[in-house]
């Protein structure tokens, strides 16, 4: 990400968003496990449910979260838990 063409957006509905930075990728997923969040966008439980397969050949965990609706933000509940079990996280996007 060194590039500096490429520009990163927040995609939270703050309107003033706090400045964090940005975490490493994982070297790998072995031993860790996968927040799949769907948003709530039609279809997009599909596409989690590929994923989740092929995270389970090859013997990746994974968690499934899911907002009720696309149009209003993720529960603190929702987001604790992802940020309490998971090691990483897929938002499921349409559009």
């Amino acid at each position: 990400m060194n590039n500096p063409e490429t520009r990163l957006h927040d995609p939270t509905s703050e309107s003033a968003p706090a400045i964090r930075p940005r975490r490493p990728p994982l070297p790998s997923l072995t031993g860790r496990t996968v927040a799949l969040f769907d948003i709530g966008k039609t279809r997009s439980d599909e596409f989690l449910d590929c994923l989740e397969a092929r995270f389970r050949a090859l013997d990746i965990a994974t968690g499934r979260f899911a907002k009720p609706t696309n149009a209003k933000p993720a529960a603190a509940p929702t987001l604790d838990a992802i940020a309490e079990g998971a090691d990483a996280v897929i938002v499921a996007l349409a559009d």
